[in-house]
């Protein structure tokens, strides 16, 4: 299980030498009218920003997500949308805060979920210009055409699944850490006086000496921990343990021999020249012997490409626990895997990251100008995650609010000022990000408001299903053999496809079955809890079912299962009837308008509840109805 957690979990963080401590670097030299590094690196700066970086590792990820986060679990899953259903539990109902928490996380993780491949990929293909068989060959249109292809091609394999490549991606995640580490090591013998770095109070001295620019240096420097949210969320995935371990036994010490052998590798570098001035390059390839350059960077680009897979799955399994919760349409979800549950493939959001990822890269063009983009979507949504924990630690374990202000407050202090650091780069870049989870905040927001609308409306214009019942008995239709089964979101409302089957049809069959599926706060549902039966006359019966928001509902397999509980269900002799609404816009003027055309937009293009809850299409039968927001 370790060894698949290295694989899955720390592809993002384990490939951020590759730009992050070079990017930090170069923070530090002056720049040119055009944005290019200039001047020279001095000492001082390379223990500094060394220092900063394996204190990033340990504070944020250590201590912050490995120590503590990851035992605010919701029955073993993780994440920012599980801890929002944590946290909703805790208050016993979705406030605003919490929601608006909770969307602001997700909609950043798409941010996320976008710029890793791009940033990943560029900065392992750059390296092809270290190599020197190829430096006059590989321009910069070679490496955006070659990153383009690579990724093409990784996005065109999705709906082929992962499950039967995925078993070698802790193999080569497992190589991967031993070179970096290897070396790392290498440089910090010829130049041990970098493990000095290890003291904070280099990054202390240097934060402190540097004004302005030292927070340009943070948001950099924040790029070492880009992938730490991976360690939370894929926790369902692989248990606590195996990811603490391998975090603890190797990323950890791996990375930081890395970081330290890149900071002795550039100290090497101020010796050899002399005096004369060192600029900005790519300090992880060049650090590397010329003849295992080629080698290395092959590997980087597998690790890469491990990485942006680990983030495309992150980005499927949020999207299907914002559809379960309510926050997003429904969309269609395809099983890559008959043996694995987290094994699916969403084809929109699948298409909407390729051509946000493509984008990416054609505007920006390399991995130091994405680094500016980058910083800011990691370090919302872990400010974030702080702030929903921080409502667990309070409400739901019961801490004194003296006890979690004394551990949550430093550790929310320290992402609001790479927050903070970040914002600095807000028209350098970092302005992407924050416009992409605005734009995902918003969508979010307008389904869950125009659902709660039209809810409110259909609950107000159709009768209590006790009274219609009395008034079927008081005039019964005429009765057809079989079961109908009406889907509703309000059993205790008659279900809006069954007015219409009798307005229209003026028939009954001899058994209705009224059913509701809820989608619960916990990941998943025991199956001994899965369903709940409830019988009004002779005939009608209420069913329950109940989801988690980490599975995927099956409503024929759930009325199977409730034939234990007495009900008479056959497939052949039942037809489902789903109600299907036109919504039309009201004459508002202004924003409330634009909103409901998204809202209708958004619905027109919500997948068929016929394949989301996985019923036999033959066996359908929708009856429309139009609702005005």
């Amino acid at each position: 299980m370790a060894l698949g957690a290295i694989g899955v979990v720390y592809g993002d963080i384990g490939t951020s030498p590759l730009y992050a401590f070079r990017q930090a670097l170069s923070e530090t030299l002056s720049r040119a009218p055009d944005g290019t590094p200039v001047g020279a690196i001095h000492v001082d700066a390379v223990f500094g920003v060394v220092s900063l970086a394996l204190w990033a590792l340990i504070l944020v990820v250590t201590v912050k997500y490995v120590l503590f986060l990851m035992r605010a679990d919701n029955k073993g899953e993780g994440g920012v949308l599980s801890l929002m259903a944590l946290a909703q539990r805790a208050i016993g109902r979705r406030t605003i805060i919490i929601f608006a928490l909770g969307v602001t996380g997700a909609a950043l993780f798409y941010g996320d979920s976008i710029i890793t491949p791009a940033i990943s990929v560029l900065s392992a293909v750059e390296g092809l210009k270290t190599v020197p068989a190829l430096q006059n060959s590989v321009s910069l249109g070679v490496v955006i055409l070659t990153s383009l292809v690579i990724l093409t091609i990784l996005f065109a394999v999705q709906s082929r699944g992962t499950a039967k490549v995925a078993v070698f991606f802790g193999p080569v995640l497992l190589v991967w850490f031993a070179a970096i580490a290897g070396f790392g090591v290498m440089h910090v013998v010829h130049e041990p006086r970098i493990l000095l770095a290890i003291s904070p109070s280099y990054a202390v001295i240097f934060l402190l000496s540097h004004g302005f620019v030292s927070l340009l240096v943070l948001g950099s420097v924040f790029l070492t921990v880009t992938g730490a949210e991976a360690l939370y969320a894929d926790m369902g995935h692989f248990g606590r343990w195996p990811i603490q371990a391998s975090w603890l036994f190797l990323a950890l010490p791996c990375l930081m021999l890395n970081y330290l052998g890149q900071g002795a590798f550039v100290l090497e570098t101020v010796r050899a020249a002399h005096g004369h001035a060192v600029g900005d390059t790519d300090w992880f390839f060049q650090m590397i012997p010329e003849a295992m350059r080629a080698p290395m960077v092959i590997m980087a680009t597998a690790a890469t490409v491990i990485a942006s897979q680990a983030v495309i799955t992150g980005a499927f399994s949020l999207t299907n626990q914002a559809m379960q919760l309510g926050l997003l349409p429904r969309m269609v979800v395809r099983r890559t895997s008959e043996t694995q549950a987290g094994q699916i493939y969403l084809p929109q959001i699948n298409l909407m990251l390729a051509v946000g990822v493509v984008l990416l890269i054609g505007v920006f063009k390399s991995s130091d100008a994405l680094g500016q983009a980058y910083g800011f979507a990691v370090t919302g949504t872990m400010a974030v995650t702080t702030s929903l924990a921080f409502i667990v630690v309070t409400r739901l374990w019961r801490w004194p609010l003296i006890g979690a202000v004394a551990l949550i407050g430093p550790m929310l202090g320290l992402d609001l000022i790479f927050l903070g650091a970040n914002s600095l780069k807000l028209f350098s870049g970092a302005a992407l990000p924050l416009v992409m989870g605005a734009s995902l905040f918003l969508v979010m927001a307008t389904w869950v408001r125009g659902n709660d609308i039209i809810n409110r409306k259909l609950q107000r214009d159709t009768p209590p299903l006790d009274d219609f019942i009395a008034m079927l008995a008081a005039r019964p239709p005429h009765r057809v053999p079989g079961t109908a089964v009406y889907l509703t979101a309000d059993p205790t409302h008659a279900p809006g496809a069954l007015l219409h089957n009798l307005k229209h049809n003026k028939v009954l069959h001899q058994q209705n079955i009224i059913l509701n599926v809820e989608t619960v706060e916990f990941p998943r549902v025991p199956d001994a809890e899965r369903v709940r039966l409830e019988r009004i006359n002779d005939d009608f019966q209420r069913v329950y079912v109940r989801y988690g928001f980490m599975e995927s509902p099956n409503i024929p397999k759930a009325l199977a299962a409730c034939k234990k509980l007495g009900l008479a269900y056959d497939t052949m002799s039942t037809s489902f009837f789903l109600g299907r609404k036109t919504v039309v816009a009201t004459l508002r003027k202004g924003v409330g308008r634009l909103q409901d055309r998204l809202f209708i937009m958004l619905a027109k293009n919500a997948a068929n509840p016929t394949d989301f809850f996985q019923i036999p299409p033959g066996r359908v039968l929708e009856m429309g109805g139009q609702v005005s927001l």
